[in-house]
């Protein structure tokens, strides 16, 4: 009797199964998130079938891997939740991955369906919950349901612009058995289904790269701008060579650093208000012409720039209204642009007036800041740590490690100074300005990038929101050194004017204010990973030269002078 219970078992399936099967099929290798009711299972059978899981403390720092690991692999990142709360939880990842465009899936447990309205375990709406966050959302109400399901929001999450989309799996529907032939069946007829159109890549259009050369041709001040689209898409050799036949200076945005190295002659980085103050032509490949550009208007644009604009999304093109725009692929419409050029070449030479003014202000503006950084200040101001923190990444060779970065002055200050040479080698809070995505993302880096090391520079207020996962790190004996600027709180402490401090509750902390001192670098030392406190430019020397050799979970302490920062570091106007 019991070799008849087994065999049964062998021949059928659960829905949990049945859903590992499926993203085994898609070519889905890793999946980030928390299990617990009613999940558990599905992250065992996933794993069994091949699928590394990476399980953390909390649904909102894995959905950040998941977002990031799907922007640094161009598949989708997989973030499971269990229901109600924990898809709550997750929405903080999924809204990440729409904001930034990156591809991911959120897959969460919900309820029975039999109890919908009756108040079951963690009942929620979940496909409501989500919609403002997904492009595609599909709730697989029955076992037959799930290939389709799955495959679908795993097309339409790298289809087009890519973003996150939603799969929502009922408790009943995943303790439900089918016939494994069965299974196979389904799983065999939605990969014949598949929606090709989702898969294959708008045509561009010949007539629209021609108008692109004719104006670029023509400027007198042209420059070209990527950002992490153009990074997404690996059009990294396309817009090195464009860039050097053309002798057009180019202005990368944060993400897109790295995709021609910094130290590029050309770069303009450091001439950033001249470029795009001054340019009468841009080229801009896989960048929105959002907050972070300006929204492309004057008075930072000159009011007569003229835009070409290179992106997937027909609609962002349509929402910009640029002078020229070019839907397509950035590495695609690069290269068409390329191989225009290389038919009737054209150079800016090294002695053309607009270079040579990028040239003379970026050398310029460099001067001055390594004036700077050059000073040993202790205790330490945001320069000098950061400027040994540089030099020890530089010193590092290929391959880089992967920079990630969050917190208001340590971020807008490490924009100015670290150095990327490589591509994908800047992960910081992006389009939305997201903090609390430092741990997820170091997660995400060394799971994707596994001869990497990862380096987070972190302010103390970002390494906050999920501190608690160098835990994981230690778990899976991640090559993550954790890089921590403590000032004692939120831009450095308590910043109030003597004015300010009244009322009933004057003597409590202030709201930015942390304790001061934090052992940061014990918290490590708990899970047994290595922590250091430093102060001075040796020891944090000694501290990352230790650290990077060993590629080991590491925390560096970095105690800052809580004066050093300015309120809300450069965004001020908008506190």
């Amino acid at each position: 009797m019991a070799d008849a219970d087994q065999t049964t078992a062998a021949s059928t399936v659960d829905g949990n199964t049945l859903v590992a099967m499926c993203l085994a099929r898609a070519d889905i290798d890793k999946m980030f998130g928390v299990v617990g009711i009613p999940v558990t299972s599905l992250a065992n059978r996933a794993v069994a079938l091949g699928v590394r899981f990476i399980a953390f403390h909390n649904e909102q720092s894995a959905g950040y891997a998941a977002s990031a690991y799907g922007y640094l692999t161009r598949r989708p990142g997989i973030l499971l939740t269990v229901s109600g709360p924990g898809c709550v939880h997750g929405l903080a990842g999924l809204s990440n991955a729409a904001a930034n465009a990156w591809p991911m899936v959120m897959i969460s447990g919900s309820s029975d369906q039999s109890c919908t309205g009756r108040g079951d375990f963690q009942e929620l709406d979940q496909i409501a919950a989500v919609k403002p966050f997904s492009k595609f959302s599909a709730k697989a109400t029955d076992i037959t349901k799930i290939p389709s399901s799955v495959f679908s929001v795993v097309d339409w999450a790298v289809a087009g612009r890519p973003g996150g989309t939603y799969l929502d799996l009922p408790t009943d529907v995943l303790h439900q058995t089918i016939e494994r032939s069965e299974a196979e069946k389904l799983i065999t007829l939605a990969l014949n289904s598949r929606n090709k159109d989702l898969i294959e890549k708008p045509l561009i259009s010949s007539s629209e790269i021609q108008k692109a050369v004719g104006l670029l041709r023509k400027a007198e001040r042209p420059l070209i701008v990527f950002g992490k689209g153009a990074a997404y898409a690996r059009a990294e050799n396309a817009l090195r060579k464009l860039v050097e036949s053309t002798g057009i200076p180019f202005l990368p945005t944060p993400m897109g650093k790295g995709l021609i190295s910094d130290t590029h002659e050309l770069a303009a980085t450091a001439a950033r208000s001249l470029a795009i103050g001054k340019c009468d032509v841009a080229l801009v490949v896989g960048a929105r012409l959002n907050w972070l550009l300006h929204f492309g208007e004057a008075p930072k644009w000159s009011k007569d720039v003229k835009f070409i604009l290179v992106d997937i999304s027909k609609e962002e093109i349509e929402l910009r209204n640029p002078s020229l725009g070019i839907v397509g692929d950035a590495k695609d419409v690069v290269e068409m642009i390329d191989k225009e050029i290389k038919d009737d070449p054209f150079c800016f030479g090294k002695t053309h007036p607009w270079v040579e003014a990028i040239k003379s202000k970026a050398k310029d503006n460099v001067a001055k800041m390594e004036v700077q950084l050059a000073k040993d200040v202790v205790p330490f101001n945001f320069m000098t740590p950061m400027r040994i923190i540089r030099d020890a990444i530089l010193g590092m060779g290929s391959p880089a490690p992967i920079l990630v970065s969050e917190g208001a002055n340590t971020m807008d200050v490490g924009r100015g100074v670290l150095v990327q040479t490589e591509p994908r080698t800047r992960l910081d809070a992006g389009t939305w300005g997201t903090m609390g995505v430092g741990l997820g993302y170091c997660i995400a880096a060394a799971v994707a990038s596994p001869d990497r090391l990862v380096v987070a520079v972190e302010g103390d207020s970002g390494f906050g929101f999920s501190a608690m996962e160098v835990e994981t790190l230690v778990r899976y004996q991640l090559p993550v050194v954790v890089i921590v600027f403590n000032n004692g709180g939120v831009y450095g402490g308590d910043r109030r004017n003597k004015e300010e401090i009244t009322g009933p509750h004057k003597d409590d902390p202030a709201p930015t204010s942390f304790v001061p001192g934090a052992a940061y670098h014990i918290l490590l030392k708990a899970f047994g990973g290595k922590g250091y406190l430093v102060g001075t430019p040796d020891e944090l020397k000694s501290a990352l030269d230790e650290s990077f050799s060993a590629r080991k979970p590491t925390v560096i302490n970095v105690t800052i002078d809580p004066s050093a920062g300015a309120e809300s570091g450069r965004m001020q106007h908008k506190n």
